[in-house]
């Protein structure tokens, strides 16, 4: 079976790598995959690049399928590849440059919209807000005292809008009240930005738990807390997702010791596809994907989080819609529901019409000889009037 049209080279390195796999002969008998599976991932140094490494020998052994693993830090690139050049099968990127490559934020603009689903779960990674072990702020409701200090990692985008906009946000503080609330120090860097609340220079910083410096910093004379950010203070969070669209409320079960067990958040990365990839193709994944897990799961800390359930508890949040052939298999296996139905069908729907929206702007622009960027003032006109009023993705709560 062929999914997309795979280069004369690539066919060459698929024939040459496929000798000697028949013990992989009778199982893949199983899964309808192709000879040779190219997936792209973030950069050598990333932990998407490292687990996906780590279960495909497991894939080859047991299937027969070569998957040759594409480090492309370029997300723009990496896109353009699955989309456009098709020289990638698979790509493992975070949902929330899903959403961008789907509205077309930024870079994405002037890119061909192509719409995408997901086939399976990959790895995520938890965030909080974290405070010293001998600080008097032990809850979130704490910080709106007054005086508080909050570390302010103006090296990352992301993280300056997690505390300057919606930490505020979740609070449920004005921006009056910010101002006279909150003390913004700012970090050079992540490190920086986490040791603050050690060293004295930052009340609460907002950190990943699984971070090495995290372990130090438990180490450290009066040790960390982290503040519980309750799951069902849905109002608070549906505040904190208006700037944070594609987190996902969770309670934290990873990293070091202090922080599992408390409510906080995920940053999620997905294995996604072309809408057009094959239903046979995705079925086999998302089974393979399954039944292999107990396989490849020691493979690589973050393939721990491609079971189904974490998969299955995903699917509570998840805003993005899911490929047909990862139903077919979920519904085999019994996880999938009506209601999953009712919310994949409205993402999809939703995806559709950010997808027709931006090709009507392109059309335009190419009538009008307007060049498609976002650096272009004039197609940005275009491009703003065909997508406004269309809804963002944003996580489910």
């Amino acid at each position: 079976m062929t999914i997309f049209r795979t280069p004369r080279s690539l066919l060459s390195v698929a024939t040459a790598l496929a000798i000697g796999v028949s013990a992989g002969v009778a199982q893949a008998q199983e899964y309808d995959l192709p000879r040779l599976l190219v997936i792209g991932t973030p950069g050598t140094s990333s932990g998407s690049f490292a687990s996906t490494n780590g279960w495909a020998p497991v894939l080859q052994k047991q299937t027969g399928t070569v998957a040759r693993i594409v480090p492309e830090d370029s997300e723009t690139q990496r896109y353009r590849r699955l989309t456009e050049r098709r020289d990638i099968n698979m790509s493992s990127v975070s949902t929330a440059e899903m959403r961008f490559q789907t509205e077309g934020i930024g870079a994405y603009a002037g890119a061909q919209p192509v719409a995408q689903r997901i086939v399976w779960h990959h790895n995520d990674t938890p965030w909080g807000f974290v405070v010293s072990g001998d600080s008097d702020i032990e809850t979130m409701d704490d910080l709106k005292k007054g005086g508080v200090r909050v570390a302010q990692g103006a090296f990352s985008p992301p993280m300056t809008t997690a505390v300057k906009e919606a930490l505020p946000a979740y609070l449920g503080l004005s921006d009056k009240e910010t101002d006279e609330l909150l003390d913004f120090v700012p970090a050079s860097s992540y490190v920086e930005n986490c040791r603050s609340v050690v060293e004295g220079k930052a009340d609460v910083a907002y950190c990943a738990p699984i971070s090495s410096v995290l372990s130090e910093m438990e180490g450290a004379p009066g040790g960390i807390r982290w503040l519980n950010m309750d799951l069902d203070n849905k109002e608070a969070w549906d505040r904190f997702l208006e700037h944070r669209p594609m987190v996902v409320p969770t309670t934290i079960s990873m990293g070091v010791s202090t922080a599992k067990g408390v409510d906080g958040l995920a940053s999620n990365f997905v294995y996604s596809v072309p809408v057009d990839a094959d239903d046979d193709f995705a079925y086999s994944m998302a089974k393979w994907f399954h039944k292999a897990h107990e396989d490849y799961k020691s493979t690589h800390p973050l393939a721990t989080r491609m079971s189904e359930e974490i998969f299955r508890d995903y699917l509570d949040r998840s805003p993005l819609p899911i490929h047909a052939g990862t139903i077919r298999y979920l519904q085999e296996a019994g996880v999938w529901t009506e209601e999953d139905d009712t919310w994949n069908n409205d993402a999809i729907a939703k995806m559709d019409r950010w997808i027709t929206a931006r090709k009507a702007a392109l059309e335009e622009a190419r009538e009008k000889r307007v060049e498609a960027s976002h650096n272009n003032e004039e197609f940005m006109a275009i491009f703003n009037k065909h997508t406004e009023g269309l809804e963002s993705f944003r996580s489910r709560l």
